[in-house]
């Protein structure tokens, strides 16, 4: 695998995911935000961020596998989650566990939460997009 995972002394460790990562293969892979469409193109979970985090996740993974890659090759990640609010965290990380028991990842790579006032369709209410690393 072309990715580490740490968490840096000097900086809070968490379980949810790891402060750095370390990539030593030789192809970039950009993921283009994912939001919660299912393969049929109609929005999974609707109202439900949890569902719809998982849905984004599962998303990366289909994207990786086409090009030779999977959701462990991840260094990074960016969510971009509407009317953020710190009470929403929960729900988030519900998503982020169910999608990476599926997906057969432990511990999460870095990653950038940034609250937005809408997104592209009405219904989504979270983005997720990646940085892959491919030997």
């Amino acid at each position: 695998m072309a990715i580490t995972l740490v968490n840096p002394g000097g900086l809070p460790e968490t379980d949810v995911y790891r402060q750095v990562s370390i990539a030593s293969g030789t192809k970039l892979v950009f993921v283009a935000g994912q939001v919660a469409w299912g393969a049929e193109g109609s929005t999974v979970g609707e109202g439900d961020l949890a569902a719809q985090v998982e849905q984004c996740y599962l998303n990366i993974g289909t994207a990786l596998a086409e090009v030779g890659g999977s959701f462990g090759d991840v260094a990074k990640l960016t969510f971009y989650v509407v009317d953020w609010a710190p009470d929403k965290m929960p729900l988030l990380l519900e998503g982020v566990s169910r999608a990476a028991a599926k997906l057969g990842v432990t511990p999460i790579p870095p990653a950038t939460l940034i609250g937005v006032a809408a997104l592209d369709v009405p219904d989504h209410l979270v983005e997720i997009d990646a940085t892959a690393i491919l030997d």
